[in-house]
């Protein structure tokens, strides 16, 4: 069917309103992935066994942010549910309890990883050589301390891209990464500190950006503003909302990196070159998939908004749209990687065995990603925003503790095919997941859910 022009005039979102979401959400994912890697490359300059410790690390880091990314996601859909109905009253007062159940719990879990980081790392990453142990003790401690400040951040920002200001994160994330790099160049090289320098780096530029961006929420011509909300009492109601959809996301991606995890510790047993040749191909792959992780941050804003108001249609349409423009993006940096692999892994100065193995891997995931990531991790976002938790939920950890860590096992472990075996089965996931999201968005239960008043 022709799209008419009423059709157009109808639209929550303009052209010109989507490229003023969407662009600034791709740089910030990329200055984003900066963070990591000018830890990586400035540390690579001090040994392998240092690249190793940071990225076992940043394995374990992730799983605890992705927890509060997930609480942060629900506030932002509640909120956009809200602002949807034209509702700023009840918009503000779900950010400020995201805000708020994030800045407790993450303490929280600051607190635990630092008391314990030494039974924490034994249980997660297992038995390593005693200098990546080393290293990575000294980066988990200090960048712990960094899970209060990115848990008010993420909340914040998500509450940012929900009124649909993107630019203002980019250029918070922007002032962040160069303090990163400064902090960097003065500790690992200008005091010598190493790993130790690096976290600190990393943690303190975080904090500033959290403390710049919980500032500018008090801004009361803001649609969404902390204004008159602070309270240290949670809103019972209110909060079983969010949880509701923060909950489900949070589990998912704690186990799905839990699931990482377990399988970092069968290659922390293939050896260093293995350790090191993932912890570079991680890196870059984030790089690959960042056009698809910049627009799944709109999905959920745009499409929560649509449910908010009762259109449906719509909800489908800038869904199906962002995902093409997704889709288009990954396609791009997939071409780039192929071309340029071995010229990118260069400036890892990675032993040779490493250097090699890095290359294959990047060059395999750079043309799987063209085929099924975004149908995997873009498509559920439409069903997230829309209270449709549950069953995204239950695919994700199912198929990751099956086929993902199954086979990886099986791959890389019982045939003997190291971390080219890995790779493989993460492929696997993807190619189940994206056949499982594709029959439910045919359908029409997950742009139900919150209409049948289960968000």
């Amino acid at each position: 069917m022709r799209k008419s022009a009423k059709d157009d005039q109808n639209r929550l979102y303009s052209n010109q309103d989507l490229k003023k979401l969407l662009v600034p959400l791709v740089f910030e994912q990329l200055l984003a992935l900066l963070v990591g890697l000018a830890d990586t490359l400035m540390i690579a300059g001090v040994s392998e066994a240092a690249v190793s410790g940071v990225s076992l690390v940043d394995t374990i880091n992730i799983l605890i942010i992705n927890v509060f990314t997930a609480f942060g996601t629900g506030g932002a859909v509640i909120a956009g549910h809200y602002l949807g109905k034209k509702n700023e009253e009840n918009a503000c007062r779900a950010g400020w309890q995201v805000l708020l159940f994030s800045l407790v719990s993450s303490l929280v879990v600051t607190v635990a990883f630092i008391l314990f980081h030494n039974g924490i790392l034994q249980l997660i990453i297992g038995k390593v050589e005693a200098d990546v142990m080393d290293n990575a003790k000294s980066y988990l401690v200090v960048t712990a301390v960094s899970f209060v400040p990115l848990a008010v951040y993420n909340a914040c920002a998500g509450l940012f891209r929900t009124m649909g200001d993107s630019k203002t994160t980019l250029l918070i994330s922007l002032f962040m990464n160069i303090l990163n790099v400064i902090g960097n160049a003065v500790l690992i090289y200008g005091a010598g500190i190493g790993t130790l320098g690096a976290a600190i780096s990393t943690t303190f530029s975080r904090s500033v950006a959290a403390v710049i961006i919980f500032v500018m929420m008090f801004d009361n011509r803001r649609a969404i503003h902390f204004r008159g909300q602070v309270t240290w009492r949670f809103r019972p109601e209110m909060l079983k909302k969010i949880l509701y959809i923060g909950l489900p996301n949070s589990l998912e991606n704690s186990l799905f990196q839990l699931g990482k995890i377990l399988t970092i510790s069968m290659i922390s047993t293939m050896g260093t070159y293995a350790i090191a040749a993932n912890a570079v191909c991680n890196t870059i792959a984030s790089f690959n998939v960042l056009p698809g992780s910049a627009i799944n941050s709109g999905i959920v804003a745009i499409v929560s908004v649509c449910i908010g108001a009762g259109e449906i249609q719509q909800a489908r349409y800038y869904t199906k749209k962002l995902m093409k423009l997704a889709q288009l993006g990954v396609m791009i940096m997939s071409a780039l990687i192929v071309l340029g692999s071995g010229w990118v892994v260069g400036f890892y100065h990675l032993s040779p065995q490493a250097d090699s193995l890095a290359r294959q891997v990047l060059i395999y995931h750079a043309v799987l990603a063209m085929l099924f990531w975004i149908l995997s991790f873009s498509l559920p976002n439409a069903f997230r925003a829309a209270g449709d938790v549950v069953m995204p939920m239950a695919v994700a950890i199912g198929s990751m503790w099956v086929f993902r860590l199954g086979f990886a096992y099986f791959l890389g472990i019982h045939l003997e095919w190291g971390l080219f075996g890995v790779w493989i089965a993460m492929t696997i996931d993807w190619v189940f997941r994206a056949v499982c999201f594709v029959v439910r968005f045919k359908g029409h239960r997950w742009e139900r859910k919150m209409i049948g008043g289960k968000a």
